[in-house]
């Protein structure tokens, strides 16, 4: 089995700034320590003319330039640098081929991605570009697929993949999120439930089950994006969720094992994470890779 990363690059962030990067490092390391037949491949970066399929030249032609507005940075939630573009262009490589690799072998992992604030014509919430609409594009525009699926079950609405997909019959998207949480002003996706603060496992699992089960849910797709958002974990800095690392493995394996069953190729990137130190996320975060794995290899 094989698993893309891409913290190869460092962005440079002013002393005390709250996106915890290392938290990617050290869950490649934990998994090279604890997973010795997972073969980690650094991912290189998206080609630009696979990232205007999804983004406006104008956008990018901002970014390549740095031309950003302050108030644009700041929506971003990162100062602009060269590191900033050739690592968000890498980690939307890695999602690429993660999804490529799933097409082929029925399971894609990488170890960062998740991207989903970022819209077509700018960036949002840590999110430069959008890594899954990017490598949706790059699918469909191969004829590797016609129809995608997204789980988005990050504790933050994926406004951007929404708004990106909103009007696009070939994309189903579904989220469950924290209603009361970033980002304030939502777009619509195809299906949302948000869930009131400090929900709990046995909430939370039975609306995801439930939600699974209905003739609503939209499985007539090709490949399936997972979103395994680390956040909705109790200890988490932003999530304002009361799940446990018991609650969100279950939750892991809902997603997988319809995925499995109904023998959809899925894509696992990891989205969002806030806990401090970045151990705890790191360590949710290689629960979901081992079990993948596990119930990708033992049939």
């Amino acid at each position: 089995m094989r698993a893309f990363y891409s913290d190869h690059i460092s962005i440079p962030l002013p002393q005390g700034h709250r996106f915890p990067a290392d938290k990617y490092r050290l869950l490649r390391e934990r998994l090279a320590r604890e997973r010795s037949q997972l073969e980690l491949v650094r991912s290189g970066p998206a080609t630009l003319e696979q990232i205007l399929r999804v983004h406006t030249i104008e956008y990018l032609q901002k970014l390549q330039q740095g031309t950003l507005t302050p108030l644009e940075q700041r929506r971003i939630g990162f100062p602009w640098s060269p590191q900033l573009i050739e690592r968000s262009r890498c980690s939307t490589g890695g999602t690429i081929a993660a999804a490529h690799w799933a097409i082929e072998h029925r399971l894609g992992i990488h170890l960062a991605g998740g991207t989903h604030h970022a819209f077509a014509d700018q960036g949002q919430g840590f999110c430069v570009f959008n890594d899954v609409a990017v490598a949706i594009r790059d699918l469909q525009h191969l004829g590797k697929v016609a129809r995608a699926g997204v789980i988005d079950l990050d504790v933050h609405q994926g406004n951007g993949t929404a708004e990106i997909f909103q009007k696009d019959r070939s994309v189903f998207t579904f989220s469950i999120h924290g209603e009361r949480n970033f980002p304030f002003r939502k777009c619509a996706g195809d299906w949302d439930i948000g869930l009131p603060d400090g929900v709990e496992d046995a909430t939370y699992l039975a609306t995801l089950a439930s939600a699974l089960a209905d003739s609503r849910f939209d499985w007539n797709v090709d490949v399936l994006f997972y979103l395994a958002g680390a956040d909705p974990f109790v200890r988490d800095r932003l999530g304002r969720m009361n799940l446990s690392i018991e609650g969100l493995a279950a939750r892991d394996c809902q997603v997988i094992e319809q995925a499995r069953i109904r023998n959809i190729p899925l894509v696992i990137v990891m989205a969002g994470g806030y806990t401090n130190p970045p151990d705890e996320t790191a360590a949710i975060h290689a629960d979901t890779v081992k079990l993948a794995l596990q119930a990708f290899t033992e049939q």
